[in-house]
């Protein structure tokens, strides 16, 4: 039997984004960026960052009662092996098997919440995680790699701009590489000349996220181009280039 996370006191999530018709169906679960060591208590302006993105998953998803929360941390920090943010995203999870039931949940990361997404993706109730431009740790031969064994039957989407100065592509690669080893669902869109924040690509990244999302979730379609990615062996399936005007043909 699984063993439970241990509630993380302070944490919770934010108000639902949306509303919905009838039953809540699935819920997305955004995960701000943060910092690598830090006590200081969340970034307001790191959450503020995904509320365009949550306004347009819940839009899309309004149908088959798709709701998202932002999961409120109780540090801004990662902080070594205490892993607070991977922490508070388990501890997110539980609380929405609380609130709404056995329903399907995605973990959306950006930045550190990208690597919290992964690193939380094993929670039972978890079926999909998404990490943009995830902030993962250099190699290090005296230390164990990110794992990535949790995703095991999870569909994992990684999108990141080649162009990132902040968190280095490379290792997204790298992770993915690995986690398609043990996971055939998994993928990576890059997003060429584009930098951390994607802003270049903004409607193109929200679409892909969209499409995938819905798919994962709720069993629409995906998009054929996520299709091929999913599809295609390594490396090919894990550097794919994501489109200008992706999206302007979906009805997402």
């Amino acid at each position: 039997m699984q063993e439970r996370a241990t509630p993380a006191r302070g944490a919770g999530l934010g108000r639902a984004v949306g509303t919905v018709p009838g039953a809540v169906g699935g819920v997305v679960l955004l995960l701000p960026s943060g910092e690598e060591a830090s006590s200081r208590g969340p970034s307001p302006f790191a959450a503020a960052l995904l509320r365009p993105l949550a306004r347009r998953l819940t839009r899309a998803g309004r149908e088959q009662g798709l709701v998202t929360h932002a999961v409120q941390y109780r540090y801004r920090g990662w902080n070594g092996p205490q892993a607070e943010l991977a922490r508070d995203a388990e501890w997110a999870a539980e609380e929405v098997v609380r609130r709404y039931g056995d329903v399907p949940v995605c973990l959306l990361g950006r930045d550190m919440g990208g690597r919290a997404a992964l690193r939380a993706g094993g929670h039972e109730t978890v079926n999909s995680v998404l990490a943009l431009a995830p902030w993962l740790p250099e190699d290090d031969v005296a230390a164990p790699p990110e794992p990535v064994k949790q995703l095991v039957g999870r569909s994992v989407l990684i999108v990141h701009g080649t162009d990132d100065r902040r968190t280095d592509p490379e290792l997204s690669f790298r992770l993915a590489g690995r986690a398609k080893k043990a996971n055939r669902d998994v993928c990576r869109f890059e997003v060429h000349s584009d930098g951390h924040a994607m802003a270049q690509h903004r409607a193109e990244v929200s679409a892909l996220a969209v499409d995938f999302v819905l798919g994962t979730l709720f069993g629409r379609p995906f998009s054929r181009p996520l299709q091929d990615a999913l599809a295609a062996p390594p490396p090919i399936g894990l550097r794919m280039p994501l489109a200008a005007g992706f999206g302007r043909t979906l009805s997402a």
